[in-house]
């Protein structure tokens, strides 16, 4: 997943709240339906069993398909559970004690909001990616920041640690944010709270991301 690539792909997070076992049917037909780089598990206000029985039930239908799995927050348990890595935010585990749990060979992602000072920090440091955001309204967190396309500009004409945008996406939203130059991006509700379920919300953004590349020359 971090390498850098010259088309954008998808990059789902799972809702806060998910009984993994029924999770799970969504799941399968989502990743079933278009390209999909990594999948990140991110439960809120939940115990760390329930944390481990959804890595259980969803890891296993990631792997299935090729699809990278990721735990939100929890380097520990991301090692513990053999995930291929973690995101950290800035107000969670630092990248060094994220990047010592996880080991070399795992994915790290970076949380850096709106800012170039904390993306530059996270890349020289060894962050397999940044994440700006967000960059729309979003229903699923009270967002600390609000990011425009200009710093997925300047970040990829720069850079080459990929970048990921977040927050608020949808199909409907999705180009401008493809066109500025991000590498993944970040989706929760746009995908499982989709009119017409996930598995459609996956083709839609391949296509949108698609044209979105191709306008864009990429």
């Amino acid at each position: 997943m971090p390498e850098p690539q010259a088309r954008c792909r998808l990059y789902p997070i799972t809702p806060p709240r998910i009984d993994p076992a029924a999770f799970a049917d969504d799941l399968a037909a989502a990743l079933d339906a278009g390209d999909v780089a990594c999948l990140q598990l991110r439960l809120k206000d939940v115990d760390d069993d329930a944390i481990r029985r959804a890595t259980e039930v969803l890891m296993p239908v990631a792997h299935a398909r090729g699809v990278a799995f990721l735990i939100n927050d929890r380097p520990d348990l991301a090692a513990e559970m053999g995930a291929d890595g973690c995101h950290v935010g800035q107000e969670d585990t630092a990248y060094a004690e994220a990047r010592r749990l996880v080991g070399d060979a795992a994915v790290v992602g970076v949380t850096c909001h709106d800012s170039r000072h904390l993306a530059m920090e996270a890349g020289e440091a060894g962050a397999d990616y940044v994440a700006f955001g967000a960059f729309y309204a979003t229903g699923t967190k009270r967002p600390k920041t609000t990011a425009t396309t200009e710093i997925l500009a300047w970040w990829s004409e720069l850079f080459e640690i990929p970048c990921v945008a977040i927050g608020g996406i949808t199909v409907g939203n999705c180009a401008p944010l493809v066109a500025a130059g991000a590498d993944f991006l970040a989706v929760v509700g746009g995908v499982w709270q989709h009119p017409d379920g996930p598995a459609a919300a996956v083709r839609a953004f391949n296509a949108e991301i698609a044209r979105a590349d191709d306008a864009a020359g990429r």
